[in-house]
């Protein structure tokens, strides 16, 4: 699927619409199981795509966040993988994915679907390209779902999302109705946005060390988080053995 009709890119692209120039495909530092599209030259890729845009690109454009693995999402999905029973055989929702880092990381443990969804179209674009590269399905959903509760996921995911005061409003109120309604919620976090703890449980802390975007260089912990209490809120779902790449 072409999620980048119309919007200009450059001649040489994926089948699934993304300039691959500047592009490596690579396994991911904290979670060498997957493998993604990152740049290998971030600051220069960013500048491209944003000169690229002023030319083409008719809407808002989103800075590529998509072609970096940032700390928290790679603390997330390390949790998810080394703790796939919380995923596997249940329906799951990835906000904010990025890359598909963190959902393709719910797709290798078992999931029984996931839900990759973004607001940027280059990410669906990316998010497709690397659930391809490493053999799982992950579907790709445009738009923002913030306003809502999650749907009928039975598990919502969120790496590095908290970035600013607004992001933390706005998508701790979102959490908060995908919680009350009986969700399991998951958010890693390396501190950069000033996100309290007031409503969150530290479930894992880890010690990192340059991950790969330019502005985690000085990143030393990740935590994975959820909500007060939660613990008790997921019923009981039969656990298939999670997926490996050969």
């Amino acid at each position: 699927m072409r999620y980048l009709e119309g919007l200009g890119v450059a001649d040489r692209v994926s089948p699934d619409g993304v300039d691959l120039d500047g592009l490596q495909l690579v396994p991911v530092p904290f979670v060498p199981e997957v493998r993604l599209y990152l740049a290998e030259d971030v600051t220069a890729y960013r500048a491209r795509m944003e000169a690229s845009a002023y030319r083409t690109v008719v809407g808002p454009f989103w800075p590529p966040f998509w072609a970096s693995a940032w700390a928290g999402g790679q603390a997330l999905a390390r949790y998810v993988l080394d703790h796939f029973e919380l995923v596997a055989g249940r329906r799951v929702l990835d906000v904010c994915s990025g890359s598909g880092l963190v959902a393709i990381a719910a797709a290798m443990a078992g999931a029984a679907t996931v839900v990759a969804n973004d607001v940027d179209r280059y990410a669906l674009a990316a998010i497709a390209l690397n659930a391809n590269a490493n053999g799982v399905p992950v579907e790709p959903c445009y738009g923002d779902l913030l306003g809502g509760d999650g749907g009928d996921a039975e598990v919502v995911l969120a790496g590095d999302v908290f970035y600013s005061p607004f992001m933390i409003r706005r998508l701790g109120a979102f959490l908060d109705r995908a919680a009350s309604r009986g969700a399991r919620v998951l958010v890693g976090d390396p501190g950069r946005g000033g996100l309290t703890h007031d409503w969150l449980d530290v479930v894992m802390r880890y010690r990192v060390s340059m991950l790969g975007a330019p502005e985690d260089v000085n990143i030393e912990w990740c935590q994975v988080l959820q909500p007060h209490g939660q613990r008790t809120r997921l019923p009981a779902s039969p656990a298939p053995t999670p997926q490996t790449r050969s």
